[in-house]
């Protein structure tokens, strides 16, 4: 067999695995062969992987960075369509640069340990990128305490006090009670009777709810995530990524 054959018929071959291990796929080309064709064709296939198992390898590889992309691009165009309620949706709390040419949103939950681990590095990145605004997107998904800590840092925000709270109870412990959150409260210079009416108000409520409707658009798979531009970082991401992400959205503006 001419080796020019061979490197098509293998590349046919890899194809079809690709598209059997990817049905999800819209559409694909299926070349048609007869039952001879067939037979030579998967004795290729064996001999080839006997000869080099890294061509599966490859193979697979090709694919993910496929899926990867293509979802990276669905991404993309849902965080577009939404791009007004992330960045600019009225009663959001903001940090860094409120006039910032850079938008950076986080979905964040106040127990949830990676977005604690997270703070330093977004004061880091804040601190470096003069041009970069925060909006914050508090999303309660881990229970009773995560709901108390969301409406007390919303209700705080009505007295400027959010990123005080906010700091408070992401450095406290992650058990947030109605206790916990009047120390804190107190320590941020707030007024607690009004703190609590707010927490119960129908705005803060609205809040959480436009937010969780959000993630769900956004097939949120939990906290913390970070939205830059068009991109869409899901968990908790290092310096670096968060950079690039920032670099990216810079040069595109």
């Amino acid at each position: 067999m001419r080796p020019w054959f061979l490197r098509l018929t293998l590349c046919l071959a890899l194809s079809s695995i690709l598209v059997a291990v990817s049905p999800h796929r819209a559409s694909a080309q299926h070349a048609q062969f007869n039952a001879d064709q067939r037979d030579e064709i998967v004795a290729i296939i064996r001999d080839a992987l006997k000869r080099d198992p890294s061509i599966l390898r490859d193979a697979v590889m090709a694919l993910q960075q496929e899926d990867s992309r293509a979802e990276a691009e669905a991404h993309a165009d849902v965080v577009g369509k939404l791009a007004g309620e992330l960045q600019h949706a009225p009663g959001d709390p903001v940090a860094g640069n409120p006039n910032g040419a850079i938008t950076l949103v986080e979905f964040s939950d106040v127990r949830c340990p990676y977005c604690r681990r997270m703070l330093p590095t977004l004061a880091q990145l804040l601190a470096a990128n003069k041009d970069v605004r925060l909006v914050y997107k508090d999303l309660p998904v881990l229970g009773p305490g995560s709901t108390l800590g969301a409406r007390a840092e919303l209700a705080a925000d009505r007295q400027g006090g959010y990123a005080r709270m906010h700091d408070l109870l992401m450095t406290g412990s992650s058990t947030i009670t109605e206790d916990v959150i009047k120390a804190d409260a107190l320590k941020a210079g707030l007024n607690w009777q009004q703190l609590q009416a707010d927490m119960q108000s129908a705005d803060v409520s609205a809040r959480i709810n436009a937010n969780l409707a959000l993630a769900h658009q956004l097939a949120l798979q939990g906290t913390p995530a970070y939205v830059v531009g068009n991109t869409l970082l899901p968990g908790a991401v290092d310096l670096a990524e968060l950079q690039k992400a920032v670099d990216a959205a810079r040069r595109t503006n």
